[in-house]
């Protein structure tokens, strides 16, 4: 079966999109990957998108135009990778999230837009979509629910290892005895706000770090961002950009002035402190780092100077694409949830127990779904 895998993260930049040709034999799956793109929103409709997002007030009728706006942009994606690849069987779609509902620890509400319907109706096949709120229903946090793909990936590995994603938020997913997985903190989130409100480039993100290595850390910032009691709760644990956004930044100032490199040098620092504490912590022997952040060269050598006994790698080293990775979850999610497969473990999210995922769409012909699979018992990704 050929899967589309859709989605856009908390850097809201654009929409990564791959399709995996998936062939399975007693719970074994493998995955072929045929395409994986990524395309930037058009600047208009990234500029609504952010001036929608919390904390800013927004209306019912705006999310109601960003709905079929976003999955207008999405279905056109879609139908452009479909039919470069000779077509797929079905599309699953995470959306553009634009609220995560928490409250005192446990997460009640989530909410993703980008209407599937353009999509199932532009492309002619199935789409899964709104993917987190039923592990939400069974007490999950609805995230990271990559810890599901990277538990397949890491499994067997001696000692403990870990999967890193380091887009707007970074979570991790830990693999030993068990296995943990949960939201650090903001990974790239505060440095592309602090970019594009200051307009310091066209891309809306500090590449390579430019920006960054010409500032120093000051200090004293970031012991006050340190210092936020998110940092300290226990596993499992979500967040966004509910919580870390510009107006926070702003407000850990108080007032002092700083210029605008040093802000992003130590923005920077904090992604790479509060990984680098919880990896120490959990102790990891083996990170693999996929995500828009691992393509910055400050927080990656950052990592591995903090970490001189973990072997800090790209996810690559594990068959699924560093820059790619969430993408390939998606079209895993949408294989198991059109076969009946719980794409989700509880340690993962923190849900009470497994579900299957998701609400599906049905594309131009009467909805027809394959023989049900107990389970995924491993997985094999190759391009």
């Amino acid at each position: 079966m050929r899967v589309l895998g859709l989605l856009s993260g908390t850097s809201h930049d654009g929409i990564d999109v791959t399709v995996v040709d998936f062939d399975e034999t007693d719970g074994a799956l493998r995955g072929t990957v045929l395409l994986e793109d990524s395309i930037p929103y058009a600047p208009a409709l990234r500029a609504r998108l952010v001036a929608a997002l919390p904390p800013a007030p927004t209306t019912l009728a705006e999310v109601c135009e960003l709905d079929t706006l976003i999955g207008q942009a999405f279905a056109e994606v879609a139908a452009t990778a479909a039919a470069s690849v000779g077509g797929v069987d079905a599309v699953c779609t995470h959306g553009q999230t634009v609220y995560h509902w928490v409250d005192a620890g446990h997460a009640l509400g989530t909410l993703q837009i980008g209407q599937p319907a353009w999509i199932a109706e532009r492309v002619g096949a199935p789409v899964v979509s709104d993917v987190r709120i039923r592990d939400i229903t069974v007490g999950g946090h609805g995230a990271p629910l990559v810890s599901f793909l990277d538990e397949l990936l890491l499994r067997g590995r001696s000692g403990t290892s870990a999967a890193l994603n380091l887009g707007g938020i970074a979570n991790i997913t830990v693999v030993g005895d068990g296995i943990s997985a949960y939201d650090i903190g903001p990974a790239n989130a505060l440095v592309d706000a602090v970019v594009v409100d200051e307009e310091l480039n066209d891309l809306g993100y500090d590449e390579d770090a430019a920006i960054a290595r010409t500032g120093a850390v000051d200090e004293t910032l970031l012991a006050t961002l340190l210092a936020d009691p998110y940092y300290a709760l226990p596993a499992p644990k979500s967040t966004g950009k509910e919580h870390f956004h510009l107006d926070y930044v702003r407000a850990q100032q108080s007032g002092r002035a700083i210029s605008t490199p040093d802000l992003v040098r130590t923005l920077t620092e904090l992604t790479v402190q509060t990984v680098a504490q919880d990896v120490r912590a959990a102790g990891i022997g083996y990170l693999a780092v996929s995500g828009g952040g691992c393509r910055n060269p400050l927080i990656m050598e950052g990592l591995r100077a903090a970490l001189p006994e973990v072997d800090v790698v790209l996810a690559d080293e594990l068959g699924a694409s560093a820059d790619n990775k969430e993408a390939v979850l998606f079209a895993l999610i949408g294989w198991c949830t059109m076969h009946g497969v719980a794409a989700v473990i509880p340690g993962g999210t923190g849900a009470r127990a497994p579900r299957i995922l998701g609400t599906i769409t049905p594309g131009a012909g009467p909805l027809r779904l394959p023989e049900p699979v107990a389970a995924v018992t491993s997985l094999t990704l190759q391009s």
